[in-house]
């Protein structure tokens, strides 16, 4: 019997547990006999776990004030829907899910940032440690990405400090880590509290990912020693340094991660 092509819409109703029980196992089948996208469905798998630790908990809140006249006609027609702070979390989450999409994975990067805003201020987190919060949040989501993890690659470095630079309005640089077994992935500007952010992103031989995360709008913060906050399974030492904001994130242990953030730091401290 001739079996159908298995498509990247299949594998994403393989993930998302939509497939056809009796298409599972073929599925499965051609994962087994292709490592590359066995990959790629568990790093989908890994995004869908960042989505709902970043959705779940907002899902049975009120809807806000400010967005009640969106979601809810003045006057509801017969039979017409009313949508909820349920159906609009879903939505949102459904946005987040169609990967396949080029605009999807620009556009993401403004929604993780406004989440990571929105459960700062929902937690009375601020200053260095609320943008610390940030780092790890915009960790979470970039991090796992298996096909577009940065927006400029390593291979045009020259470039990426450039236009970094340029976008953030003052002279950007990325770490040599090469010499602690970290080479540089690439980067992407991410928008922030008050301004846009770099955050350039690391890997090792074995595929362990650190971002770090840089802000030029900390001057406001007094609170300019090394510190560390652990956000879920990401560990982050952040500091302030002038107007400068620097978060190191990574699921890796506090010491080692506190050995490369002192790298980091020597490195950003020597003139360039």
């Amino acid at each position: 019997m001739k079996h159908e092509p298995v498509s990247e819409a299949d594998l994403h109703a393989y993930v998302d547990g939509q497939l056809p029980v009796a298409r599972v196992a073929e599925v499965e089948s051609y994962l087994q006999a292709n490592p590359a996208e066995q990959e790629k469905v568990s790093a989908w798998r890994k995004q869908n776990a960042g989505l709902h630790a970043l959705f779940d908990p907002i899902v049975d809140e009120p809807v806000p004030a400010r967005l009640s006249s969106i979601l809810r006609p003045a006057t509801p027609a017969a039979n017409q829907p009313v949508w909820g702070w349920r159906h609009l979390a879903a939505g949102i989450a459904i946005a987040f899910v169609s990967a396949s999409s080029g605009w999807w994975l620009h556009a993401r990067s403004d929604t993780s940032a406004v989440l990571a805003q929105a459960d700062v201020q929902k937690n009375g987190v601020h200053g260095a440690a609320g943008f610390a919060h940030q780092a790890a949040v915009a960790h979470l989501v970039y991090s796992p990405d298996v096909r577009r993890p940065v927006e400029v690659g390593a291979e045009q470095e020259e470039q990426l400090v450039a236009w970094l630079s340029k976008r953030m309005g003052s002279p950007m640089r990325a770490p040599k880590l090469g010499k602690l077994s970290y080479e540089l992935v690439g980067g992407r500007l991410l928008p922030g509290g008050t301004g846009p952010v770099a955050q350039f992103m690391y890997q090792d031989a074995t595929g362990q990912r650190l971002t770090l995360y840089v802000s030029n709008d900390q001057v406001q913060n007094k609170d300019t020693g090394f510190k560390f906050l652990q956000d879920g399974k990401v560990n982050v030492f952040y500091w302030v340094d002038g107007k400068f904001g620097y978060a190191l994130s990574g699921s890796i242990s506090k010491a080692e991660l506190a050995r490369i953030s002192n790298a980091v730091y020597e490195q950003l401290e020597k003139p360039s």
